[in-house]
């Protein structure tokens, strides 16, 4: 059969490859799961052998999700019942910790090497013993003091004769270990390598360990004092860990709500902005212009007759705004859901103009300077607080005209409203205004890293000055504080 095989040519075995109905293999195969072959199953079950999942040979994936033991469950689950026993009854946990303690040592103290003589049986050994496993039940309070009764009581015990056995040992690397987990380095370091040193020396200088080299000696009370330092330095430091890990995310958590708090404020005090900008504006015009209207309805019908129409036109506007600004306020961030007309700019200042004089003041506009492109945001800054302007000139100004001026300087854009009104900072002194004008300007202006002035002029009036970007910028830090007379006051 194998000569056959061997002699056929290539074009024979590339024939037999393609011709029809021959089954085509592909490696790897698209499924690799083999079932197994349903008679040897069954006699697997005959014979009480479960029946297998998968065939003799079968490669399973790496990926495969394999559930968890019951076993690691279950030692999981009574680990954390430990842990929270422990955690409710400390007394106890530490009771039962000693005990096992006692026990450990009254056996450690029985064992001797191969031939040697055991030591006499006195209750020294094992009053000192007790001690030192009593003296751990201090160990929450007073750690050194629990590593130093041990390590004495265990010196003493191996002087007298006792083979040093990590059993011996069990009450000093108890405290070594609650040592290293409740107190800092320096102090885990100077106890710990204190007792190692006691009791290397105690080992080397007994008896009971005639038969064994120095070397032998001594390293065992060294590598079996190492281990709980190791095991309570790495506690602690897991402790310690988990300590910064859980203040790092309270400290996020507070941050987060500060930040929110921030976030909240910040929405209140501009919705604040927003709403006293539209309504206060447009009830001081309309105030205005009832009392003119009132004033001139004997004496000028035409121009009463104008006047309301006027006033009914301030209310549109009003409401209209007061309307775009709720809009915005229920808007989600559907792209639909914009806001129902544009923000207003300095390109609306005739508007602005043409309703204070309808309410009685006469408002001339100065342009210095060739006139540039404001961002959308500066825009309605600068605009917002000329109109804020206008209307305490308007409420509390006792003035027939005022000046408005925009100087385009460099980046700037210098905004000067000023109003010529006697000074009454004699008059209402004792008594200044509350409102939230020019707290309101102070703060636009601030948002976008401009600067705002406002106070009396020497001549006689109220100015208010700002200075704002071309393009907005970072806040300003630091804003000029200035008193405020009755004569122009904030709204």
């Amino acid at each position: 059969m194998s000569t056959w095989r061997a002699s056929r040519s290539a074009a024979d075995r590339k024939r037999n490859r393609n011709r029809p109905g021959r089954p085509t293999w592909k490696w790897p195969a698209p499924d690799t799961t083999r079932l197994p072959h349903p008679t040897r199953a069954a006699r697997g079950e005959r014979h009480g052998r479960p029946r297998r999942p998968f065939a003799r040979g079968t490669v399973t994936m790496a990926t495969e999700h394999r559930p968890e033991s019951p076993m690691s469950t279950s030692l999981e689950r009574y680990t954390d019942r430990f842990e929270q026993y422990a955690d409710r009854h400390p007394r106890i946990v530490d009771v039962a910790v000693v005990l096992a303690l006692m026990g450990c040592a009254a056996l450690g103290s029985n064992l001797t090497l191969p031939g040697a003589d055991p030591p006499d049986q006195d209750r020294t050994a094992i009053v000192l013993m007790g001690v030192s496993c009593l003296a751990l039940l201090r160990y929450r309070t007073h750690p050194r003091a629990a590593v130093v009764v041990t390590a004495i009581c265990t010196v003493i015990v191996i002087a007298l004769g006792y083979l040093l056995t990590p059993l011996l040992l069990g009450p000093v690397m108890a405290a070594l270990y609650w040592l290293a987990t409740l107190s800092d380095r320096r102090t885990t370091r100077v106890f710990g390598f204190t007792s190692m040193v006691a009791l290397m020396v105690a080992s080397a200088v007994s008896d009971s360990m005639d038969s064994l080299s120095l070397v032998l000696r001594t390293i065992g009370p060294f590598f079996w004092l190492l281990l709980p330092l190791a095991a309570g330095t790495m506690t602690r430091l897991r402790r310690a860990y988990l300590a910064s890990v859980q203040a790092r995310a309270e400290h996020a958590e507070r941050t987060r709500e500060e930040e929110a708090r921030l976030r909240v404020t910040e929405e209140r005090m501009r919705i604040a902005r927003d709403l006293h900008d539209v309504v206060a504006h447009h009830l001081a015009l309309a105030n205005a212009q009832a009392g003119t209207a009132a004033h001139l309805a004997l004496t000028s019908p035409q121009q009463t007759k104008q006047i309301l129409t006027d006033l009914t036109g301030t209310t549109s506007s009003a409401l209209r705004e007061l309307k775009a600004t709720l809009g915005l306020l229920r808007r989600n961030d559907d792209p639909a859901s914009a806001s129902l007309e544009p923000s207003p700019g300095l390109a609306r200042l005739p508007e602005l103009v043409s309703g204070c004089a309808s309410a009685g003041l006469a408002v001339t506009v100065t342009t210095t300077g060739e006139p540039r492109p404001l961002s959308p945001g500066v825009d309605l800054t600068a605009f917002r607080i000329v109109q804020e302007a206008l209307t305490n000139v308007t409420k509390h100004a006792a003035a027939d005209s005022a000046h408005v001026r925009l100087v385009y300087s460099g980046s700037r854009l210098l905004i000067t409203v000023s109003n010529d009104g006697p000074d009454t900072t004699g008059t209402n002194n004792a008594a200044p205004s509350r409102g939230f004008g020019l707290m309101g300007m102070r703060e636009r202006a601030l948002t976008i890293g401009g600067e705002l002035r406002a106070g009396p002029r020497p001549e006689g009036g109220f100015e208010v000055t700002t200075a704002l970007p071309l393009q907005p910028s970072a806040p300003a830090t630091a804003v000029a504080a200035t008193d405020v007379p009755a004569g122009g006051e904030e709204s």
